[in-house]
Formats: C-alpha cells, sequence, structure tokens
C-alpha cells in the first residue's frame, strides 16, 4: 500500500493518502484513531494502554476510490442490505468532509458531513474519543431513510467469543426465518442475524485477547449479528472471518425521520 503524507491540521491530526483514499491520523493521550473520508468510517480505534486495535480492518483492502472498505465502522445509508445497489448505500463510498474538530487534554470530538451534488447536507457523524469511542450519526435526508453503524470488531478468535446481552430470538437472513437462538451465543458458523433492540447494552467476551468490548446503543431499533465463516468475501482473505465479529447498531424497520440520530458507545474492560 502506498502511503501519503498530505497535511497536517494539528499536532494530533494528520491527513494522509492510502493508495486512493484520503486518511485522517488521529495520535493523542487518548488514544489513536485512523479515519478514512471515504464514508467518513473509522478505520482504526486504539484507546489508551489498550494492547490490540478494538476495531478490525481487512488485511487485504485496497483502498480503492469508490470501493467500500472491508472494516472499521462502514455507515450504511441511506439503506440497508441489498434493496437497491450499490449493497447497504451510498454514503460509504462516497467522500465525507471534515467540518469541525475540537480537542482538549482528555477528549477530541471530530465532525464529518456528507453533502449532495447541491451542497446540501445529508447526514453527519460526530465522533468522540475519550477512555471510550461514542459514534453518532444522524440523518438529513428529506426522504425518512435506514442507518446502521456497522462495525467490524477486532477479537482474538471467533472460537473464543461469547456475545452478551442479545434476546433469544432472532430473523436469520440467511434463511428468512424467525428463530430461537441461544444467548449468550457463541459463533461456529455462518450468522447474519437480526435482532429487535431490546435492550441497549452489549458485550462481547474475547477470551483470547482476555478483554471485554461493551456496547451501549442510543435509538437504535435492531441489532445485526454477522460473521461470514468461509464464506468468500469480497475485499477479505479466506481466514479474515477468524479475528473478526460484526454486531452492528442499526434502523432497518423502524426509519430515521429528518434531524434524528442513531448511536452507539464502545468501551474496553479487562
Amino acid at each position: 500500500m502506498k502511503i501519503t503524507f498530505l497535511k497536517t491540521l494539528t499536532s494530533e491530526l494528520n491527513l494522509v493518502q492510502y493508495n486512493d483514499i484520503p486518511v485522517l491520523h488521529l495520535k493523542h493521550a487518548v488514544g489513536t484513531a485512523k479515519i478514512s473520508l471515504q464514508g467518513a468510517q473509522l478505520i482504526s480505534w486504539k484507546p489508551q494502554n489498550a494492547k490490540q486495535d478494538v476495531l478490525w480492518l481487512s488485511e487485504v483492502e485496497p483502498f480503492e476510490n469508490g470501493n467500500a472498505i472491508r472494516g472499521g465502522v462502514p455507515i450504511c445509508y441511506p439503506w440497508f442490505g441489498g434493496v437497491k445497489q450499490p449493497a447497504h448505500g451510498t454514503a460509504r463510498i462516497r467522500l465525507w468532509q471534515l467540518s469541525h474538530y475540537d480537542i482538549s487534554a482528555h477528549k477530541v470530538r471530530l465532525e464529518f458531513e456528507l453533502f449532495s451534488d447541491l451542497n446540501i447536507i445529508e447526514a453527519k457523524i460526530v465522533m468522540v474519543f475519550t477512555d471510550k469511542c461514542h459514534l453518532t450519526f444522524t440523518h438529513y435526508g428529506e426522504e425518512p431513510a435506514q442507518a446502521a453503524l456497522h462495525t467490524y470488531f477486532n477479537i482474538g478468535d471467533i472460537n473464543q467469543v461469547e456475545v452478551q446481552g442479545l434476546p433469544e430470538t432472532c430473523f436469520n437472513s440467511l434463511n428468512q426465518q424467525q428463530e430461537n437462538v441461544p444467548s449468550p451465543r457463541h459463533i461456529s458458523e455462518h450468522v447474519d442475524c437480526i435482532y429487535s433492540a431490546e435492550t441497549m447494552h452489549n458485550q462481547i467476551l474475547d477470551k483470547s485477547f482476555n478483554r471485554t468490548i461493551a456496547l451501549y446503543h442510543h435509538n437504535a431499533s435492531q441489532f445485526v449479528l454477522w460473521n461470514p465463516w468461509h464464506k468468500k468475501m469480497s475485499g477479505m482473505s479466506e481466514i479474515g472471518y477468524q479475528t473478526m465479529l460484526c454486531l452492528e447498531t442499526a434502523r432497518i424497520h423502524h426509519l430515521l425521520e429528518f434531524g434524528e440520530s442513531l448511536s452507539v458507545e464502545i468501551s474496553l474492560k479487562g
């Protein structure tokens, strides 16, 4: 991968280019982060003293202009899934603007906005980094829309992971059926399940990395649990599934209205 330095914004913020894609690098006392301006996509977050990145990014990601980045936190918007093309909407393959940033000793706040061809705002995402990572997406489009924060978590070994706080029923997208499922949940096959957001708190217990990733969702109506297992995926190696798990904060059936937000707070325990 070709990495080119573009610009220094502050002593903590630099803009670089990964192949075709401009990426913002944050290096601060609270930790480090990397955000692709294509998709306003957080692709790396490592809080202070963390041994491993919290987010997973494909080791074969090509960083090609207009190609959805496999990893981090893609923003699925204004639709979810393959109801239209491109899958998961256009927001993750369009260029966003860094519209505001505020950096203090114990907190970093970054704001990104997506504009139409007529320069009218369509959406905004605010990222706040402390010892936690807080992402807030806001919809400004004219029509109600679907949205999801499609978070790829970096885990040590998929066979040693337990997902806690999920309901005991879900819609299985693989067979298009509502099913009873165990909770807590262990992953041992291809999983693509949509859960009703009955509670707003989940945990990913990662025994291999000896840590727990805690998620607090706000204004979600669904969670999506996904791991492709052996299914071949674009932009992903054959063994990539072994070290990743997606647990998504979503508004799929209950659409976002103008000015309405969807957010997730992520933190580490252990």
